[in-house]
C-alpha cells in the first residue's frame, strides 16, 4: 500500500497527529493519545488501534498489556487534517489504564474534578503481569 495518503496529514513538529478513539456504537469519547505515522499506518493495516508512547518513546499497541484492544471500524480525518478520530469497538469495556470505562472519567462538579465513573476493574489485575501501564 502506497503512504501517500500519510502526507495529507499535518504533523505536529514532533511527528505526531492527536488521535480521538470513541466508540463506534454509543459515540462515547473514550480516550485520547498520539500517533506517529508508523503507528497510525499499522492502525490502518491491521485495524487494531497502535499509539505513539511520548512518555516511552516508542510504538504502543492498545491492548499490548492490558488485552483491552480497540478493534477500528473507521478513521476519520478533520477538516484541518490535524486531528484523527477512530471510531472502535473496546475490547473487555476498558479503555483507561485506571480500570475505567473511558479517560474521562472526571467532570468539574462544585468548583472542582470529581470522578463520575466507576472502576470497572483493579488496574493492580489489570496489568498482573506486565510492569508498565497503558
Amino acid at each position: 500500500m502506497s503512504t501517500e495518503w500519510l502526507d495529507e496529514i499535518k504533523w505536529t513538529d514532533d511527528g505526531l497527529v492527536p488521535a480521538i478513539a470513541q466508540d463506534a456504537e454509543t459515540g462515547k469519547i473514550l480516550m485520547f493519545a498520539w500517533m506517529s505515522r508508523d503507528s497510525l499506518k499499522e492502525t490502518i493495516e491491521t485495524k487494531k488501534a497502535v499509539y505513539w508512547s511520548r512518555s516511552r518513546q516508542k510504538i504502543w499497541r492498545k491492548g499490548e498489556a492490558s488485552g483491552h484492544e480497540q478493534l477500528v471500524q473507521d478513521v476519520y480525518l478533520d477538516c484541518d487534517e490535524d486531528v484523527v478520530l477512530l471510531h472502535i469497538e473496546q475490547r473487555g469495556g476498558i479503555a483507561c489504564h485506571t480500570g475505567r470505562q473511558s479517560c474521562f472519567y472526571r467532570k468539574w462538579q462544585d468548583g472542582q474534578w470529581q470522578s463520575v465513573e466507576p472502576v470497572l476493574k483493579d488496574p493492580a489485575e489489570i496489568y498482573a503481569s506486565s510492569t508498565k501501564a497503558e
